[in-house]
């Protein structure tokens, strides 16, 4: 299966942003070779509707467009369908799902992506405290590694790692390779503005992962010198 994004490694700018400032990231970074993807987030599709919003973007750029619902694939396995469906016919290239509700929706919403030619890229730790049990969190730790093995079966090999824990990446890079996962590509949030350091997440990531960044970017005076320094740490 072809990869998502061309590179092995890039910056994706999380645009959690009007559709103003997101014309304006995607005009400054669209030429840029550092810039592997856009990540659309639930605020933007839902303020500006996600039809629009991947219409002003195809104005600049052919570079892949992934959504992120923020947390996708978290209602009922049924619902799937419609949802994968709709963001195919809306120019969406790849899905973010964190089915945090359980396998039988992840299965069923992994498979409605599949069947309508959608990619997909599975999630299952998220960068902030207190998530895990062990963090004084609502979820197992074991739930994790159940999450990225159903993945891994259904033949997903694009995974969401939180970036500011590093050794959670390292680990979780590891279980996959111990379960025969080759070839791998992770996507990491959290960097910057949660303390997360690129550099370190490079050093366990692998080969091929993305540094997903927001704030850092569309914060930023200077886009195009802002990617430019979070590159150099890839």
């Amino acid at each position: 299966m072809d990869q998502i994004i061309k590179r092995d490694r890039s910056i994706i700018p999380a645009c959690d942003v009007d559709l103003t400032r997101f014309e304006v990231i995607v005009r400054e970074t669209a030429q840029m070779d550092e810039v592997g993807a856009y990540k659309i987030g639930a605020v933007l599709a839902l303020s500006a509707g996600i039809r629009r919003v991947v219409d002003k973007a195809r104005e600049y750029t052919s570079k892949p467009l992934i959504y992120d619902h923020q947390k996708g694939a978290t209602d009922i396995p049924e619902t799937g369908a419609a949802f994968a469906k709709l963001l195919k016919e809306s120019g969406i290239d790849a899905f973010i799902l964190f089915p945090l509700s359980g396998p039988a929706t992840q299965a069923m919403w992994i498979q409605a992506a599949q069947d309508v030619d959608l990619r997909v890229i599975v999630g299952a730790h998220m960068t902030h405290e207190k998530f895990l049990v062990s963090q004084g969190g609502y979820l197992s730790d074991q739930s994790v590694d159940q999450i990225f093995s159903l993945a891994h079966q259904m033949h997903v090999k694009d995974f969401v790692v939180p970036g500011n824990k590093a050794d959670v990446i390292g680990r979780i890079r590891t279980t996959l390779l111990d379960a025969g996962v080759n070839g791998a590509t992770f996507y990491a949030p959290g960097f910057i503005a949660q303390s997360g350091n690129i550099s370190e997440a490079a050093a366990v990531a692998g080969p091929r992962w993305h540094a997903i960044v927001g704030r850092a970017i569309y914060q930023a005076q200077d886009i195009q010198k802002a990617v430019r320094g979070l590159a150099s740490a890839l």
